[in-house]
């Protein structure tokens, strides 16, 4: 039985990402999959990266490549190589400050931010309302399905 699962490639470029709980790789890499089986795509022949970073470093690429000077929680970068599908990059301190804000756990709210890159490296965005709740709605769904709770109901 062929698999539909991406390969996943984790860089972990700052020591401060220790906080996630010793299963984090196994538990991103579930919900990675899991959001590949529930779109129904062969991911098989595909590589994503997940870069685990700083505050700094993310707010240095928001700027360079979305005129944002200011770090956010989580940027997409597709691929243009063939089999790469393309790099999820999180900033440590900015998702740990949100989960904290929202009395989520640092792991759950980690999770929804790789969802919602690997959905924007599969074209889904946020930019304009429909956008934003077709991409919404994805999320949510999947997140159910990982035992998440909706991110999104207390707005």
């Amino acid at each position: 039985m062929r698999t539909k699962k991406p390969h996943i490639n984790f860089i972990s470029q700052e020591k401060i990402w220790s906080v996630l709980p010793s299963t984090w790789e196994e538990e991103i890499t579930y919900a990675i999959e899991k959001t590949a089986e529930i779109l129904g795509r062969d991911f098989s022949e595909m590589e994503v990266s997940v870069v685990l970073t700083n505050d700094k470093t993310i707010q240095e690429l928001n700027k360079t490549y979305r005129g944002k000077n200011g770090p956010t929680n989580v940027l997409s970068f597709p691929s243009s190589v063939i089999g790469e599908l393309g790099d999820i990059i999180l900033a440590q301190e900015t998702i740990l400050r949100e989960a904290e804000e929202a009395h989520i756990s640092l792991l759950h709210h980690t999770i929804h931010m790789i969802v919602h890159g690997f959905l924007h490296l599969l074209g889904y965005d946020h930019e304009v309302d429909e956008q934003a709740l077709e991409m919404e709605s994805m999320e949510i769904r999947i997140l159910k399905d990982l035992h998440i709770n909706n991110p999104y109901e207390d707005r």
